[in-house]
């Protein structure tokens, strides 16, 4: 069952602060049941060795293992570590907080690696630390984010993002694209396909009858077409479809006070129709608990909700909050 087995949790780019993270969640033994970094050995060492003078000068030990079996019999304090084949040599030298293309390439052959495990049923969920994206455009990847990769390699149909925390969901038309393509992708097709997958999301966060509100792309939600008539012809429409399949959808609600609203408890989420209308609600609130969830996948991906914070790598003040809400969060989707 899926409750037994262990949690893949990606390193990320080596040159940001996802090492850290990893270290200080094993450091605090803060993971919830076994896990294991699916990454490259000398750059947990060397980011143990960073965060130790900040977790009481303990000694983190790096374990090398063979298969993710073998996380559960690591002991508590100690990051089990799981090298996928063909990892570029000499991550651990690389300097922190700079974009390079070595790093971009290993993070990618690691997240395909981790999601290889949890489709062969060797992982319960994927826990992905900070990826850097021009670091991935530099090594060649075709793929914005991890969303558009994670879909690319599980053969998934529509995904979306999720960003949530225990005071509000948002749930989002598009994602990494321009703000001018955002517009363009905001269709009655998209939203409405947004709809069917944050409903059946959220009723596997254990929500019965999900009600979702969603915004308006327009200021106002258009008001009534005078600044704008996406409203009229693709956001109504979307939404009255998604009423006639049983869906507890409203609006398109001004997007200057839905999020509001849905955080004292009038919605159980919000689809937004781009990526920084949903985002910043939530990031706004504090990073520290948010976690970002992919939806429409064929198993559970969770990460958090910050990026590689290249500014403070390596100065020993990466917080681990986020990375720690994303793995207890992975653990209880799994679970389901």
């Amino acid at each position: 069952m899926s409750a037994d087995l262990p949690l893949a949790l990606t390193m990320g780019d080596a040159c940001g602060v996802g090492p850290e993270i990893l270290a200080r969640a094993f450091a605090r033994s803060a993971l919830p049941g076994a896990g294991y970094v699916v990454g490259d050995a000398a750059v947990m060492r060397r980011a143990a060795r960073l965060v130790a003078p900040t977790e009481g000068g303990i000694d983190l030990p790096v374990a090398l293992i063979e298969s993710p079996s073998d996380a559960a019999h690591v002991p508590p304090r100690c990051v089990p570590v799981w090298c996928p084949p063909g990892l570029p040599a000499g991550l651990s030298e690389l300097p922190l907080g700079r974009v390079d293309a070595r790093a971009g390439a290993a993070a990618a052959l690691c997240i395909r690696a981790a999601v290889a495990q949890v489709r062969e049923g060797h992982a319960a969920a994927l826990v992905t630390a900070p990826i850097h994206k021009e670091a991935l455009a530099a090594a060649g990847e075709p793929y914005p984010g991890h969303t558009e990769l994670l879909q690319a390699e599980s053969a998934a149909g529509p995904v979306r993002m999720m960003l949530a925390n225990d005071e509000l969901k948002t749930v989002l038309v598009s994602i990494h694209v321009s703000l001018r393509n955002a517009i363009a992708a905001v269709t009655r097709e998209a939203v409405l396909e947004t709809l069917r997958i944050a409903h059946r999301a959220l009723r596997d966060f254990g929500i019965a009858a999900p009600r979702i509100a969603v915004a308006g792309l327009n200021p106002h939600a258009g008001e009534g077409g005078l600044f704008g008539d996406e409203e009229l012809h693709a956001i109504a429409p979307a939404i009255a479809d998604a009423r006639a399949e049983g869906i507890d959808a409203s609006g398109p609600h001004p997007p200057d006070t839905v999020f509001m609203r849905a955080r004292r408890g009038a919605f159980d989420a919000v689809v937004a129709m781009y990526h920084d209308q949903g985002l910043i609600p939530v990031k706004y609130l504090g990073v520290e608990q948010g976690v970002n969830v992919t939806l429409g996948l064929p198993f559970v991906r969770t990460s958090p909700d910050h990026g590689t914070a290249f500014d403070i790598a390596g100065s020993g003040r990466a917080d681990p909050s986020s990375l720690i809400a994303a793995a207890r969060m992975a653990r209880r989707l799994s679970s389901r």
